[in-house]
């Protein structure tokens, strides 16, 4: 057809490259109606490995599909599964869904790192693993992994080892106001209350290296080092200490063990004095109050706080701003 020459074309007339499609493109993805509910018991470089729900037993490896794109997943996601989820040696499946989070453990490396990094999701509790001797027990570490858990959905509960060493009673004293439930346990002694708390639920392992945690882990589940060398194999040798794992309780009412590394500091730069406030009944309302940019401390950095007004705060109210404190980077 000459240039400029606008009759309108056949069929006969119309060429279509080679390999290319006539057919619009669609938004839409596919439904995958069929996928296998898991969840993610370990990650390893761009790897998962999966529990499927009907058969926990089954440890599927799985790639995360296109559709996905960069969609975080971590430790005790909740996915949906497609493509070859047997199992088998050299097997590797789809992972096409992931489900909302009930809950999320987050920290950064510092309290000046805007990166923040989810460690585990849908936990329904975090142990903090505390030493009461040996080495000797760190309140600062503790109080953020409580705004952790108060900002992120999570039950705290203290877990206080080497009872053996020091008594326990001065700090479950300092606690007693935040109604923290501990368990506490020693090198010798049985760990049935402990199992009993953990019973049917997925509990997070939080801890500083040296307190007895990777102990713990192993008394509950005497396969955990098994299981951490077998996930090895799936990031070829990665050593495992790096990342959390999920490791399954014994027993017909068993839960989950999410076993985290050991960590030196737990930053909580994503977190800010008006998230705190607003998990503490009673101090979210009056907060409301207070003038623009408090952080809630009290006098003399704030000495307008609306939080001292409320009636019956006492100890409540001095807890509260010890943790406060604790996120401020400040020596409460």
């Amino acid at each position: 057809m000459a240039r400029g020459d606008w009759r309108r074309l056949d069929e006969s007339d119309v060429r279509v490259r080679p390999g290319k499609s006539t057919r619009p493109r669609s938004k839409r993805r596919p439904s995958h109606a069929e996928a296998v509910p898991a969840m993610v018991t370990s990650v390893d470089r761009g790897r998962w490995r999966c529990a499927v729900e009907s058969d926990p037993d089954r440890a599927v490896t799985a790639m995360r599909a296109r559709e996905l794109g960069r969609t975080p997943i971590v430790v005790g996601d909740r996915v949906h599964l497609v493509g070859d989820v047997s199992g088998k040696p050299d097997t590797l499946a789809r992972i096409v869904r992931v489900e909302q989070r009930s809950s999320v453990l987050r920290r950064t490396a510092d309290d000046t790192d805007p990166y923040e990094r989810v460690v585990v999701a849908n936990a329904e509790q975090l142990l903090i693993v505390t030493a009461l001797a040996d080495p000797p027990p760190r309140t600062g570490f503790i109080d953020r992994c409580l705004v952790a858990c108060y900002t992120g959905g999570l039950d705290p509960v203290l877990c206080l080892t080497k009872a053996d060493l020091a008594d326990p009673g001065e700090l479950l004293a300092e606690y007693a106001d935040l109604a923290v439930p501990a368990v506490v346990t020693s090198r010798d002694g049985d760990i049935d209350e402990l199992v009993d708390r953990l019973e049917g639920r997925v509990s997070a392992f939080v801890g500083h290296s040296g307190v007895g945690k990777s102990t713990l882990v192993n008394r509950l589940v005497p396969e955990a080092d098994l299981a951490t060398g077998e996930v090895s194999a799936v990031g070829k040798g990665r050593h495992t200490s790096v990342s959390a794992i999920a490791l399954p309780l014994p027993g017909d009412e068993a839960g989950w063990v999410v076993d985290t590394p050991g960590v030196r500091s737990f930053g909580l730069a994503h977190v800010t004095a008006d998230d705190i406030v607003g998990t503490f009944s009673g101090f979210a309302e009056a907060a409301e109050e207070c003038p623009s940019g408090c952080g809630h401390l009290g006098p003399p950095a704030d000495p307008d706080c609306a939080l001292d007004a409320v009636e019956g705060g006492g100890a409540r109210l001095a807890s509260l701003r010890r943790l406060l404190a604790s996120r401020a980077g400040l020596d409460a």
